[in-house]
């Protein structure tokens, strides 16, 4: 069995020890940082995101609508001493979960594994698209012919998560951009395409000839299974 990797950014040395000990015992591989500074960067690979509120630097409500934007698939438990009503429902328009401090360990591993139950019922179902094998809530992209697993950039994967929720369907460039940039497109920006391109020279058998990433002249982009 994969062990699971969880991330978890915590700035209290006592607290984050003490979680981190917890977890590992139960089997967990847990990537504790103090400060949510490189959490878009260690959150590859990770099956959930258990963020304090209260960090130096940026905040968890930030850090979490970060990870949110970039990994939509990656569940997110927040941890905080806050307990009004309007940090709650703060929290909860990108979060998965809500615990208030002081908590036990116990009651986080039971609400994390509630969250792995929830957003994994689909982690052996991968979306098999010509040569790829794309698991959408466990973050990965897997080449079948080699087995490798594709590392794609943040905007790649939700570029590349988009269209596969899409499947068959002809995407204009319009769409895609304001659903992933949240920004209204303009005609002749080249951000699209530049992405599309770099996306294609990773995934693609022959970048020159896409066979994932149709390209539908004068509307936009297509995959098919």
């Amino acid at each position: 069995m994969n062990t699971i990797t969880l991330l978890y950014v915590e700035d209290d040395p006592e607290i984050g020890a003490l979680v981190k000990r917890h977890l590992q015992e139960k089997g967990f591989e847990v990537r504790w940082l103090r400060s949510g500074e490189e959490a878009l960067a260690e959150a590859e690979g990770c099956r959930l995101a258990v963020l304090d509120v209260m960090l130096p630097g940026l905040d968890g409500f930030t850090v979490g609508q970060r990870l949110k934007k970039q990994m939509p698939g990656l569940p997110i438990l927040l941890l905080t001493a806050r307990t009004s009503i309007e940090d709650k429902l703060q929290g909860l328009e990108f979060a998965d979960d809500y615990l208030t401090k002081p908590f036990h360990p116990e009651e986080l591993e039971a609400r994390i594994k509630v969250l792995l139950r929830r957003h994994g019922s689909h982690a052996s179902e991968p979306v098999a698209i010509k040569h790829l094998l794309f698991f959408e809530n466990e973050n990965r992209l897997v080449d079948r012919d080699s087995g490798e697993e594709l590392t794609l950039t943040g905007k790649q994967f939700q570029i590349f998560t988009y269209m596969v929720r899409h499947l068959g369907q002809i995407l204009t460039k319009e769409q895609i951009f304001e659903a992933v940039w949240g920004e209204t497109y303009l005609e002749g920006d080249k951000t699209l395409m530049v992405h599309i391109r770099y996306l294609r020279e990773k995934i693609e058998r022959d970048p020159a000839a896409p066979e994932v990433i149709e390209t539908v002249r004068g509307i936009g982009y297509r995959v098919r299974a």
